[in-house]
């Protein structure tokens, strides 16, 4: 009998159960694989440090700050360098910078004159009405359809792989829609909010970028090590719930191939919505199927490190390529340029997107037919003459980025009702609450003290 059962190692259930291990509750974190983290994975190989995973997160709630405060002792928060704050967007095969304000906004040859003036007059358009209107429509209806292709849609791209025309941005983006429904306007909004009295937690809250030193896998590591070995337990295949009276079974296969069940009062799912039909079988299919069917895009992450770069400066976070300038790359990442200790000396170290929601024909090909693809497009965007990498690896994310389309709304209350239907069920996970890093950590608090 367990307190709390917690069914996957990944941030969000480490640190689910770094907060039970402090409220000193008998539970346990429940892995399929042989190793914790997720989809978190640094890797160290030639003078490289490389994530396989996600590679940075942004300081966007105050659970990121105390998380990185408590555990100061054992893992460090890396914060992105000062000097690459500026962001590349392509346009006409030149990488021009992101505007950070309205001035540079009004300058940039990213925005047509036109919609630099409606840039300028958006604080007086009305509030939308619809709450399921894609992002692709907000953006157009307030401030053009140049911001929404060289601002909008590459932002987008960095962060979901995805497409605005079908990301709703009441779910994926709810800070954004929330600034037009209660100011009326992005700009004025944002205005507002910066002379309003913070908090000193708020004053925390930096929305910068980070890492982790040595890598995202020391916070996933160093969760792990705090949990303690008696209470996760890796390599437990086939999980599964079933409701019994007021308590829950949680059965698996261990390692050995033995059926384990355990008995608990609470049990929390963070894993991904395709993994629920097996998970919860005791649900109503119909009921079940608004979850599962939340839609994944498929990613093509390749990691290239030179140990003596010979192309463009490297003066920036990265690139991000808008879908109108019709590449094959969807962004590059300027990775040694962003932290510390990634590439050896005077070398240089990226990670490359390609695929994503409007390019799924990407994900499909050969391992030789993406080499040539990044080799002729990252020899003509980064100013290189040849092709010579000392490192370079693919890496397939096949369950990549869940997409916060207009479907979002019945997941929500999906799971609303299994919770209600049966106590002491949480379904957590990126099917909710947001796809970052610092949403995971958040959520996790949220998870922690719902139990």
């Amino acid at each position: 009998m367990r307190d709390v059962v917690v069914i996957g190692a990944g941030i969000t259930g480490l640190t689910t159960g770094w907060h039970l291990k402090k409220r000193a509750l008998d539970f346990v974190v429940l892995e399929q694989s042989d190793r914790v983290g997720g989809v978190i994975r640094s890797v160290s190989e030639q003078g490289f440090l490389y994530e396989e995973g996600p590679n940075s997160g942004v300081v966007s709630n105050i659970e990121v700050v105390r998380l990185f405060e408590e555990l100061e002792a054992d893992c460090t928060l890396e914060a992105a360098n000062n000097h690459v704050k500026k962001r590349y967007v392509l346009k006409n095969g030149r990488w021009e910078a992101l505007p950070g304000g309205l001035l540079a906004a009004v300058k940039t040859p990213l925005f047509s004159l036109k919609d630099k003036f409606r840039i300028l007059l958006e604080p007086f358009r009305p509030a939308g009405k619809d709450p399921h209107e894609t992002l692709a429509g907000l953006v157009k209806r307030r401030l053009g359809k140049s911001f929404l292709d060289y601002a909008i849609d590459p932002f987008i791209i960095g962060v979901y792989a995805g497409d605005p025309g079908r990301l709703v941005p009441k779910y994926a983006l709810p800070k954004l829609y929330q600034l037009e429904q209660q100011y009326g306007s992005f700009v004025g909004g944002t205005l507002k909010k910066q002379f309003q009295a913070k908090s000193e937690d708020q004053k925390k809250v930096t929305r910068g970028v980070f890492s982790v030193k040595g890598g995202i896998s020391s916070l996933t590591r160093t969760l792990a090590q705090k949990i303690g070995p008696d209470h996760i337990v890796l390599r437990a295949n086939n999980i599964v719930i079933m409701p019994v009276k007021d308590y829950f079974e949680v059965s698996f296969l261990n390692d050995q191939d033995v059926k384990v069940t355990m008995e608990t009062k609470k049990v929390i799912s963070t894993v991904g919505a395709h993994q629920l039909d097996s998970l919860l079988p005791f649900t109503d299919p119909q009921l079940r199927s608004r979850i599962t069917a939340l839609h994944y895009t498929r990613v093509l992450e390749v990691v290239v490190g030179f140990k003596e770069w010979k192309g463009m400066p490297l003066d920036a976070f990265g690139g991000l390529i808008p879908f109108a300038e019709h590449r094959d790359l969807l962004g590059v990442l300027f990775m040694s340029a962003l932290f510390t200790d990634r590439a050896p000396e005077g070398g240089a170290l990226f990670s490359i997107f390609m695929g994503g929601v409007r390019r799924p024909d990407i994900y499909q090909l050969p391992e030789e037919k993406v080499k040539e693809i990044v080799q002729r497009e990252f020899c003509d965007l980064m100013h290189l003459t040849d092709f010579d990498p000392d490192l370079f690896k693919i890496i397939w994310h096949s369950w990549a980025i869940p997409q916060y389309e207009a479907d979002s709304g019945e997941r929500f209350k999906a799971i609303e009702t299994l919770e209600k239907q049966f106590p002491g069920l949480v379904i957590g996970g990126n099917l909710r609450d947001g796809i970052g890093m610092a949403d995971r950590i958040q959520q996790a608090t949220k998870l922690s003290e719902a139990v």
